[in-house]
């Protein structure tokens, strides 16, 4: 079981404050360091000191890290026009020596768009089925030939595809809840299939179906590495994980049913209920990213026990 370091800078972090806890994800041996798409703080608080951007933040990590993997959960397709994202997740991986992996979803948060001007549109599934489309489909031209595409929402014309990548090819991962569309287009794209804060029996159903539409399309059954995203709070007694959970303004109780919460032991069990379902990778959603102690304890009495 891989396990992954994921933040929400948006709830109020610096780049040089996800620098630290990138550098100390690498030091204590975890796969990766992951990171939203957004632009506005949900929930209570002010932000401070205000938003980073994703992709210039991995270009900063990529070059400040060695090891670990970097990359996004998710980023929003209504953020960026496929072709340049193309050219920064493809830039971004040549920087990192071919660590990068895209998340890709529709956008889904509309008072961030409304609050930095970005488009909002109805149609959004479509969107993020032609951004997948043509991300991939330009780093898969061979160089010295052209891609060209012609879709409702995006048209290309004799693009030549440049830069290419690090590697041969960049993982792309697609998330989601949905029943029909989303197996569809993760059988289609994903090289990683996540399930985001749900229960080990919701994502054994979720994942069915992904397997289902991989097998219809022709794809073999283990091309996609299915994994988890949860929120963690874990603690060396009960004092310490309500001591956590306090910090980011959560009840011990609501975290023990809905992510990875209590003593390493307890977390090590509930991480194995979703390893029995299929999930390879968790990503840990980390909400204090100044408790850097937190981190040492998983990596020592969680992370040592899974390897």
């Amino acid at each position: 079981m891989d396990l992954r370091i994921f933040t929400e800078p948006q709830q109020g972090a610096s780049y040089d404050t996800l620098l630290t806890v990138a550098k100390a994800t690498e030091d204590l041996g975890f796969d990766a360091f992951f990171r939203s798409d957004h632009y506005l703080r949900m929930g209570d608080g002010d932000g401070l000191p205000g938003p980073t951007d994703a992709w210039i933040t991995l270009a900063g990590l990529a070059r400040e890290t060695k090891r670990i993997r970097l990359g996004t959960l998710m980023t929003a397709a209504t953020f960026r026009l496929p072709g340049v994202l193309a050219i920064q997740v493809a830039q971004v991986d040549q920087m990192s020596g071919g660590r990068v992996e895209l998340g890709l979803g529709a956008g889904w948060f509309e008072e961030e768009h409304a609050a930095y001007g970005i488009p909002f549109p109805k149609e959004k599934f479509p969107r993020l089925e032609e951004q997948l489309e043509i991300v991939t489909g330009l780093w898969a031209t061979e160089p010295g030939e052209t891609f060209d595409f012609q879709g409702k929402h995006y048209q290309l014309t004799k693009s030549p595809a440049l830069p290419k990548p690090a590697q041969d090819k960049i993982p792309v991962l697609i998330g989601g809840h949905g029943a029909t569309r989303t197996p569809r287009l993760a059988a289609r794209y994903a090289d990683e299939f996540n399930m985001p804060f749900a229960s080990a029996e919701d994502s054994e159903a979720q994942f069915g179906r992904v397997r289902a539409a991989a097998q219809e399309a022709g794809r073999a059954a283990d091309a996609i590495t299915f994994s988890n995203a949860l929120v963690v709070c874990v603690g060396k007694d009960d004092r310490e994980v309500a001591r956590r959970a306090a910090a980011i303004g959560r009840e011990v109780g609501e975290l023990k049913t809905n992510g990875l919460a209590g003593t390493p032991a307890e977390v090590v069990d509930r991480i194995g209920r979703y390893a029995a379902v299929g999930s390879r990778r968790i990503y840990l959603q980390v909400l204090d990213l100044d408790d850097l102690d937190h981190l040492e304890l998983i990596s020592a009495q969680v992370q040592a026990q899974l390897s």
